[in-house]
């Protein structure tokens, strides 16, 4: 055909050459460039990039062509006055046929090049739509998992899911394309690689925590990973992560809840090198680790408040007097060794929804929850801001260096009661977004601290401070499933199967959803360097 359409095109030029003579010239040399190209890439079927460009510019000589031809054609229209030879009005006649029918050529052979384009632009659009349709199919595949046994988990179905939200390609170039995704929306996919320890190969579990020693019968709740929606999340490397913080050092300041997320950490990193615990205090609630091999030095520092606060409660939550919490003077325990870290993941907690007296300047202004006691009630909120406000002025100054990350709440899953009045958590698999709502205390917690963030992440930028949001609290909720319950204690039905225990529904087991948190922080802190 090609050869056919060359030759054809060659005849009709030369005709028309020699009929109207220079003015033609250029018109030929656009006609044979154009149509060659248009016609070689319908053959070679370039790839689309090259054949969007291609289109363009056929499309840019198709238009001149038009114009040179119609040029041309007024051109021979002048000449041919009605006192010229009917012959040569013949003769012209016949070469505007010619090039009518090259012109009309073009045209079907650009078209044909603009439709191959879109042909080519839906193949390459196709594999998105076919991922987003598997994706939903396996989450509704995932749902009967709930009917299956204790301590079992039909992974079936999910084998291709996971590898389409660890490795798709899709994936990491939207992140390359955008820069960032948001990490904290997205869903809990089965994974039936597991976690990347046991309570067996990790002596780091603290007892409330180690679930499976104590009992507790199911293990699906460790066959699940966060995957956000429309970005790709890698999973935790710990040798990457030690090789990043060699020299350096990194604190966990917060509550009980830090000191389990320390706990996973160490679990995962254990896995490459065995850290020597160098520190404890005397409750053994904050403790410093080294990692010998790569010089660093990893921390946890407990202060439930991040305030100065007077508690007068044991290590079993048994008070003998109301706290008071300082609301102007934060926990020197953590602010005095802060200057040593690299890096810190801080947060509040719940300890300020206990009955406290708050306190100003050394004077009372209030409480929270104490009946009785002729005090103004402002509210656990009231204390929190506070509390949160001055943590992130501390820490957004500019004479400070430690990149932070700002761990936000995290709920809990009590059912039919509180921790203090029977409140279970007996699910087994995870929420799915819109099963589960916020509950007010969570929800007011979680918008203090966005907001009291944004205004510190605006004035830690100017001061040259690192501060990154690590929000956890919705992925968090979406996991009844975690926690430790009735486990808490060592083998509690042992002696009784309907014996009435405490049940834990705020810890997190371990192995379990936390340690999903940590691949999070090292997604923000890889990211964060390559943004540097």
């Amino acid at each position: 055909m090609l050869q056919v359409l060359w030759s054809l095109n060659m005849h009709t030029v030369t005709a028309a050459r020699t009929k109207i003579g220079p003015v033609l010239d250029y018109l030929s040399v656009h006609v044979i460039i154009s149509f060659y190209n248009i016609s070689f890439g319908l053959l070679r079927k370039i790839p689309v990039l090259v054949s969007a460009v291609v289109s363009s510019l056929s499309l840019s000589l198709s238009l001149s062509l038009t114009s040179n031809l119609f040029l041309a054609l007024s051109h021979m229209v002048k000449e041919m006055r009605p006192d010229s030879n009917p012959f040569s009005f013949t003769k012209h006649n016949h070469v505007f046929v010619k090039f009518a029918v090259s012109f009309l050529l073009i045209c079907l052979a650009f078209r044909l090049l603009v439709s191959d384009s879109i042909g080519f632009s839906s193949v390459v659009e196709t594999p998105a739509i076919e991922q987003t349709t598997k994706t939903e199919a396996l989450d509704a595949n995932a749902s009967p998992v709930e009917d299956n046994e204790p301590g079992t988990i039909d992974f079936a179905a999910s084998d291709s899911q996971t590898a389409v939200s660890n490795g798709s390609t899709a994936n990491r170039t939207q992140i390359s394309e955008t820069g960032e995704c948001d990490l904290f929306t997205g869903d809990w996919l089965p994974d039936p690689s597991g976690p990347f320890y046991t309570n067996g190969s990790c002596q780091a579990i603290e007892g409330h925590q180690n679930c499976m020693k104590n009992g507790r019968p199911d293990s699906g709740y460790i066959y699940w990973r966060w995957n956000p929606r429309g970005c790709n999340l890698p999973k935790f490397s710990p040798k990457k992560f030690l090789d990043l913080m060699r020299d350096k050092s990194w604190a966990f300041i917060g509550d009980s809840i830090s000191r389990n997320h320390v706990q996973s950490l160490l679990c995962i990193l254990s896995q490459v090198e065995q850290a020597d615990e160098v520190y404890h205090d005397k409750e053994y609630r904050s403790k410093i680790w080294h990692f010998p091999a790569h010089n660093f030095t990893l921390s946890v520092i407990w202060t439930p408040l991040l305030i100065k606060a007077d508690i007068f409660e044991d290590m079993n939550g048994v008070s003998t007097s109301v706290m008071q919490l300082h609301l102007d003077v934060l926990d020197n325990k953590w602010t005095d060794q802060f200057r040593n870290f690299d890096y810190v993941v801080i947060a509040g907690g719940k300890w300020f929804l206990k009955t406290a007296i708050y306190l100003e300047n050394n004077t009372v202004i209030g409480c929270h929850y104490c009946p009785g006691k002729n005090l103004t009630e402002l509210g656990f909120h009231y204390a929190y801001r506070k509390a949160v406000k001055l943590m992130f002025d501390f820490i957004a100054r500019p004479d400070l260096r430690a990149f932070v990350f700002f761990r936000t709440t995290t709920p809990d899953h009590f059912e039919n009661g509180e921790w203090f009045s029977g409140g279970t958590c007996n699910r087994t698999v995870p929420f799915k977004e819109g099963e589960i709502d916020m509950g007010d205390v969570d929800e007011t917690m979680r918008s203090i601290e966005l907001e009291e963030f944004e205004t510190a992440a605006a004035l830690g930028s100017e001061n040259g401070a690192t501060l990154k949001l690590l929000d956890t609290t919705r992925l968090s909720l979406l996991r009844p499933d975690g926690h430790p319950g009735p486990y808490r204690q060592f083998q509690p039905f042992s002696k009784d199967k309907n014996a009435k225990v405490q049940n834990d529904c705020l810890h997190w087991c371990l192995p379990g959803p936390i340690d999903s948190w940590n691949d999070l922080v090292m997604e923000m802190l890889v990211n964060s360097r390559l943004r540097r």
